[in-house]
């Protein structure tokens, strides 16, 4: 009896060994298999070390970043990465609290601007002055991830924000591009007329919408008037330029220029865009990955597809070549990184002129990066509109202190919905200007 009882107590002490009960056995199972956006701070299995990536592409581009990673482990074969793709619509949460959590992926998409800012004033981003050739950028680019003359990201892509149409609706109907505001609302008028709606719109998550609202503050106001407000010199946030850009938007949603229920549709699922993939809707507002979006879900449609600058305002300060844009992707990484040699090797290979060549060729968008050439029509027609630009406005959101820019979407949101009027909207967004930015 007492042999037996020694026996089963060594089985069960195998047992437990052989299924990790170690010290280092766990950790190496942890490293093996983390959970999606675990910060990988531990040994992959084999000894290698593992980082982690964030980002939000889709489509094509989701595949070229995803390729270059994978070369990136071939020509690094003692690191492994786990590319964790997150919703655009969910990622500025997820990524926040991940940071709050002190748990954040070792390399992390942002856009630059007041966003990334937050975290670098937390103390949660790596700085990069010196650690990165800063000349290989365009200084517009570079410029955004730059705070106090310090580097804290590098960026790969350029983000323009132009009407995109069915030029064969367009075609069909004797309809050019509009280029005032007038001119819109005579070929919105006209498509309502042959039963087609005139802009596709998908507004549950407020940032389509609020393109209007940059664009007709630029279009009437000028270049200046979102400085002035923004860093409290001049102009505020109820400056008559955003009482009007929101009258101007409520015009068109009572001219019925949208599509019905638009505050409620998901613009991430392809909900506006496919109104024009069946020829339902005619044009819509946005950024220029809808490019490698079309090209990812209806390739079909991308010979129909046709691009124009936002219309001007009469009487306004603005030009018709003022673009409104962002960068993104701006590649940043963790300060908690535990690799932060091989994080930033990283991060210099997916912001290189090879991996930008390829996404300015395949994915029809604008680099960030210097010296690529552009031999489509869709990105010479971008790198075009880029170059004859007087200025670049950054989005809203991308900008402001995330409370700020957060109200900036809901007050625009509630513009496109009649349930705020564009002075009290603007009142919103000054006394929350006060507090937040001070004056």
């Amino acid at each position: 009896m007492k042999k037996w009882m020694i026996l089963v107590c060594a089985f069960l002490l195998a047992a437990l060994t052989a299924c990790g009960g170690g010290a280092n056995s766990g950790k190496a199972d942890n490293a093996s298999s983390p959970q999606p956006g675990e910060s990988a701070s531990a040994k992959a299995e084999g000894g290698k070390k593992k980082l982690s990536i964030w980002h939000i592409e889709t489509g094509v581009r989701q595949e070229l970043l995803e390729a270059s990673i994978k070369e990136f482990m071939k020509a690094h074969t003692d690191i492994e990465v786990e590319a964790v793709q997150i919703p655009n619509d969910a990622y500025k949460t997820k990524l926040s609290v991940s940071m709050g959590g002190n748990n954040p992926p070792d390399l992390f998409h942002s856009w630059g601007g007041g966003w990334l800012k937050q975290f670098i004033n937390a103390g949660q981003v790596m700085e990069l002055t010196g650690k990165i050739d800063t000349g290989l950028y365009l200084p517009a680019a570079i410029g955004n991830a730059t705070y106090d003359g310090k580097v804290y990201g590098a960026p790969l892509l350029m983000s323009l924000t132009q009407f995109f149409y069915n030029k064969e609706i367009f075609e069909k109907y004797g309809i050019e591009p509009p280029k005032t505001f007038d001119e819109l609302l005579a070929v919105v008028d006209k498509l309502k007329a042959e039963g087609i709606t005139p802009i596709a719109l998908a507004n549950k998550t407020k940032w389509p919408g609020a393109l209007y609202l940059i664009y007709f503050a630029n279009r009437i106001g000028g270049p200046d008037v979102f400085t002035e407000a923004y860093e409290r010199n001049g102009r505020g946030f109820n400056d008559e330029t955003f009482v009007k850009a929101g009258e101007l938007i409520q015009q068109l949603v009572d001219r019925g220029a949208f599509n019905k229920g638009f505050n409620g549709l998901q613009y991430d699922t392809g909900q506006s865009r496919q109104l024009l993939y069946t020829g339902k809707a005619a044009m819509e507002l946005q950024v220029s990955s809808y490019i490698s979006n079309v090209q990812a879900e209806m390739p079909g449609f991308e010979k129909k597809l046709g691009i124009f600058p936002f219309p001007t305002v009469e009487g306004g300060k603005g030009s018709a070549t003022d673009l409104v844009g962002g960068v993104s992707p701006v590649f940043s990484v963790s300060s908690g990184t535990k690799y932060p040699d091989e994080a930033v090797e990283l991060l210099k290979w997916l912001t290189s002129k090879k991996l930008a060549q390829q996404m300015v060729d395949k994915a029809g968008v604008v680099a960030a990066v210097k010296g690529v050439e552009y031999r489509d029509e869709y990105t010479q027609q971008l790198n075009e509109m880029l170059n004859q630009a007087q200025h670049l406005q950054t989005f809203y959101d991308q900008t402001l202190p995330p409370a700020l820019a957060e109200l900036h979407k809901d007050t625009t949101q509630a513009l496109f919905g009649k349930t705020m009027t564009p002075a009290d909207a603007a009142q919103h967004m000054e006394d929350a200007a006060k507090k937040a930015l001070g004056k």
